[in-house]
């Protein structure tokens, strides 16, 4: 993904996360699919892009995100930029990553940050394309995968893609979430 990409795979995935159980909980109401919106560009222009592996398919309408287990947090000025894009409800994201925390994770494993399709591409398997180009390069490399999901409906494409549920909890007056892992492949 280059730069001159980083607004549109925004906006696509402020539309795929709109009304995901996750942001809907963790992210203000109000302008809530320009904030999410706002809140991937972030992590995607200061992390995914330089230290990661970001793709947007040729049509701009899907997104996929990983990003490597040493990469250092955003500077002070981006954190305030997360905090102020979620709003009334950024201390209910820090209390819950504290309780994911509690989930463990994989020294060696990479992220998948995020994945998301447009609206009016969804259903078409663009999503499941995206996963296994990602997939396939960190097989490449020799890394681990590991994510979170907030949605049951979709751990059965996770586990197509090998991924196996690794634990799971319902975070406090929360959604649940589903913490997945793949090892590498050879």
């Amino acid at each position: 993904m280059a730069a001159e990409d980083l607004d549109r795979a925004a906006s696509v995935l402020g539309e795929a996360f709109a009304d995901y159980p996750w942001t809907r909980w963790c992210v203000q109401a109000d302008l809530h699919e320009e904030r999410v919106g706002g809140l991937q560009r972030l992590y995607l222009e200061h992390m995914a892009v330089p230290h990661g592996l970001a793709y947007i398919d040729a049509d701009r309408n899907g997104v996929v995100a990983f990003i490597p287990p040493d990469v250092s947090p955003p500077d002070e000025s981006v954190l305030a930029s997360i905090a102020e894009l979620h709003g009334d409800r950024f201390l209910r994201m820090t209390d819950a990553e504290e309780q994911l925390s509690a989930m463990g994770s994989w020294g060696d494993a990479w992220l998948l940050a995020t994945i998301g399709v447009a609206r009016g591409a969804q259903g078409r398997g663009l999503g499941g394309d995206l996963l296994a180009a990602g997939l396939a390069e960190m097989d490449r490399a020799g890394h681990a995968v590991w994510l979170d999901t907030a949605t049951r409906r979709n751990l059965p494409l996770y586990e197509r893609h090998g991924f196996s549920i690794a634990g799971h909890i319902t975070i406090d007056h929360g959604p649940e979430v589903w913490r997945m892992y793949r090892g590498p492949r050879g």
